[in-house]
């Protein structure tokens, strides 16, 4: 094939993350196919439950539950109902994420007021957050998401929502296995949120779970997820209800990936310390965190510094000729043409998210990338520059 900046293009493209598959899955599979029980609900749901309570609650004195559930999405929604948000509630969140982490607040009729970030992890900025409630006094809910698998700066975020009294809801959705303080992140928040998306460090294919240390709550959750339906010999609403439980059978992808999450997370960290070290005398750093943070490196990110010429969208179509998958870093929310409207707050002279949306690149971070495919991609970024 043709050449491009003096490499060769590769017949195999190389993914940004994809699903990793043991055979593990298989044999939980195969067991709810043998029982007939491939539904909602059932053996696998509640023991995928059981195991990521164990993963999640070492070292705690306090014990969250979880609830299995058809999305991450799902779980952040039913987070909002417990949390009170009604219509015309104030709700600050997290402006550099997914829509997904912000989406459900619409869904309930509140208003995003979106959180710039800060600089040392592109998490939410603890500043920024007093100063939205200093012009928000009423605002009673606050969203808070882990970029990338990097920890918040979570005694500092705690510390602002106890001052003004307000509920936490935690989007760990990118960063299970993730630690601040040898705590595990979606254990910090009132209600919680984890995914299993295909992309995510471990899949279900498609699901999520609700995390909280409220057994009321989780109750009233599972409620709400299997359509409201009361204790009654037929079929009885008094609530609008959801269609949230996960199924059996994902549950069963779910709890054969569990046992590789460690093994995962590993794997993330050493793409990681590859680039960190691959890209050195460049004009880029790599996602940053703190030294409490252990991060699960879900994607590992590039920063281009502010004076140098090179575009990361031109190193995106370079790359993307070169057979390599990049993507933008996240488009911040306030950026978003639905959310147009909305007011963002932040502390700086400039925001920082605009700065880091436009300086930034996600980079290759499938944990089946092999070490000479990697090398590969870091050559392909040093000829960019």
């Amino acid at each position: 094939m043709g050449k491009k900046k003096g490499l060769g293009i590769l017949q195999k493209r190389i993914s940004l993350s994809t699903p990793t598959m043991h055979g593990d899955e298989m044999k939980y599979i195969q067991e709810a196919f043998d029982r007939n029980w491939i539904a909602p609900l059932g053996f696998n749901v509640d023991n995928f439950e059981t195991e990521m309570n164990t993963y999640l609650n070492q070292g705690l004195v306090q014990q969250y539950q979880t609830l299995a559930l058809c999305s991450g999405t799902a779980a952040l929604h039913l987070g909002m109902k417990l949390a009170g948000v009604k219509r015309g509630d104030i709700v600050l969140c997290s402006d550099m994420t997914f829509a997904a982490t912000v989406n459900p607040v619409s869904y309930e009729g509140g208003v995003q007021v979106f959180v710039d970030s800060e600089r040392e992890t592109w998490n939410m900025d603890p500043q920024a957050l007093e100063k939205a409630f200093q012009k928000y006094p009423e605002a009673k809910v606050v969203v808070l998401a882990h970029l990338y698998g990097t920890p918040s700066k979570m005694d500092e975020i705690l510390a602002v929502c106890k001052a003004h009294d307000a509920i936490l809801i935690e989007d760990a959705a990118e960063a299970l296995s993730a630690t601040y303080a040898g705590r595990q992140c979606g254990t910090f928040g009132t209600y919680n949120a984890i995914s299993f998306n295909g992309n995510k460090i471990i899949t279900t294919s498609g699901g999520g779970m609700l995390i909280t240390e409220d057994p009321a709550a989780r109750e009233k959750a599972f409620f709400w997820s299997t359509q409201s339906r009361e204790k009654a010999p037929w079929y009885q609403h008094e609530e609008i209800g959801y269609n949230y439980r996960m199924s059996n059978v994902v549950a069963g992808i779910g709890r054969g990936q569990l046992q590789h999450l460690e093994e995962h997370r590993d794997l993330k960290e050493k793409i990681y310390r590859r680039y960190q070290e691959g890209l050195q005398g460049l004009p880029v750093q790599m996602n940053p965190y703190t030294e409490e943070m252990k991060p699960n490196f879900w994607l590992s990110c590039m920063l281009i510094a502010a004076d140098c010429a090179v575009d990361p969208m031109d190193i995106m179509e370079t790359l993307n000729g070169l057979n390599i998958e990049t993507r933008p870093i996240w488009k911040p929310m306030h950026m978003q043409p639905v959310f147009a409207r909305h007011d963002f707050i932040y502390v700086e002279d400039k925001p920082v998210d605009e700065d880091i949306f436009a300086r930034g690149l996600c980079l290759p971070s499938d944990i089946k990338m092999t070490e000479e495919e990697q090398d590969y991609v870091i050559t392909s970024i040093r000829s960019c520059f």
